[in-house]
């Protein structure tokens, strides 16, 4: 998976502190990052691991994209 400004390389928690709409987008998909008390995980391996469709992860990457687009 591909992010924009590299966040895919960055900790789940640290990308959810200064985006916090990302954590919005994974909990529409039942991903529970909000909550998780670790959150050492990286974006981009995330969505891979909850065990998703191809589609559900080409619409996650896609909507957080395009939330970050439109915050530049």
């Amino acid at each position: 998976m591909e992010f924009k400004n590299g966040l895919g390389d960055k900790a789940i928690q640290e990308v959810m502190e200064t985006h916090p709409e990302i954590g919005e987008i994974l909990a529409r998909y039942d991903i529970a990052c909000t909550t998780c008390k670790v959150g050492i995980c990286l974006l981009k391996d995330v969505v891979s691991i909850h065990g998703l469709s191809k589609e559900e992860e080409a619409k996650i990457e896609m909507e957080i994209n395009e939330n970050l687009a439109k915050g530049e």
